[in-house]
């Protein structure tokens, strides 16, 4: 591609080779035969309501309202799409909101405000199919929770003792394909299971089959493990410390040294039975499996001895189903999940 200096090319001419794309790609065919059917009176198609949504972005907008304006003016003509107001955006968008569901934990008294639009991410899912975004590759889907802060009037006070609300999100590569609001009252551990048990389902309905699930020390639950073993062929999950994972580090006789320019650090692995009193409580009739503990240790700066490993150290622990990778391998690949946090901050802060 050249760039001339030309008065007949704009500032906003790139815009038209992201467009033309999303039509190769059928992107507007597809939005036109999901979303809910508009009136024959409607001036602006869902292809014009979300063409012109994205744009902003793509653009360098930050809100809705920028669609407004000369934003307005240099896209007026476009053969892509007709440009409707921001008020029109608005109010479409707000067509697909569903209202906020009242949950409540088997134990505990409070009530959790739970999103769930699976209309929205069966959307997400099939335009990333139409993409072939997960065509003939072995996956990983990695879950977490994100907090967004926020001034909204009904958003709750959170743990972090600010109003937020607390997404449960869903990432293969670099691609969303789950997200699940609830409030700021709402931790990322409870009904946790039940949002990752519709991510797998809505995954399935869309023939996207997961190799590998990770997860940080917030999906380390009885529940978790149950259905991430029947979902994937594998699971990576940070294990949370306790009495048991401690006196089960205690018998780890064969630690490796790992030296580097940064730290030492002692790696060793030992097979270990967790969640013995939720198996029991469950009252589950298949016996409790053994799955492979592998620790990762370093020496602590203050020098606090821990009560039960009698070890000044700072321990970090993945729970896994692999038998295949080495002790080394399984950690590398389980903080190759950190890239997730970048998805993150790309999603709040360049998307308004």
């Amino acid at each position: 591609m050249k760039v001339l200096n030309s008065q007949h090319i704009s500032s906003f001419g790139g815009l038209n080779f992201v467009l033309e794309e999303f039509e190769k790609q059928n992107i507007g065919s597809l939005l036109q035969d999901y979303l809910p059917i508009l009136p024959n009176q409607s001036k602006y198609s869902w292809k014009d309501i979300l063409y012109s949504f994205w744009s902003i972005y793509f653009c360098g907008g930050d809100c809705i309202e920028d669609l407004g304006g000369n934003f307005r003016d240099h896209l007026q003509g476009n053969r892509f799409l007709n440009v409707p107001s921001p008020d029109r955006v608005l109010d479409r968008l707000k067509e697909l909101s569903l209202p906020k569901e009242i949950l409540k934990s088997p134990r505990g008294k409070s009530l959790h405000e739970f999103g769930i639009n699976e209309d929205v991410n069966n959307l997400n899912l099939r335009v990333l199919n139409s993409l072939q975004m997960f065509f003939d590759k072995e996956l990983t889907l990695d879950y977490d929770n994100t907090i967004i802060f926020n001034n909204k009037a009904d958003s709750l006070n959170t743990y972090k003792k600010e109003f937020d609300y607390c997404l449960g999100v869903g990432i293969i590569e670099n691609n969303i394909v789950y997200i699940e609001n609830r409030n700021g009252n709402s931790n990322p551990r409870t009904l946790q299971d039940a949002t990752v048990s519709r991510m797998f389902d809505l995954l399935d309905q869309n023939n996207v089959k997961v190799k590998a699930f990770r997860a940080d020390s917030g999906s380390y639950l009885y529940n978790i493990i149950k259905i991430v073993s029947k979902k994937a062929e594998q699971f990576y999950i940070k294990a949370r410390m306790n009495a048991d994972l401690a006196k089960a580090i205690n018998t780890i006789d064969n630690w490796t040294k790992i030296e580097s320019s940064l730290e030492v650090v002692y790696r060793g692995e030992v097979q270990y039975k967790p969640f013995a009193r939720a198996h029991r409580d469950s009252k589950d009739t298949k016996p409790l499996q053994t799955y492979r503990l592998v620790v990762s240790k370093i020496e602590r700066i203050d020098k606090q001895v821990n009560f039960f490993t009698n070890e000044a150290c700072l321990y970090s622990a993945i729970l896994t189903n692999d038998r295949s990778r080495d002790a080394n391998e399984i950690v590398f690949f389980y903080i190759q999940r950190g890239t997730i946090e970048k998805e993150f901050d790309v999603l709040k802060n360049d998307f308004g």
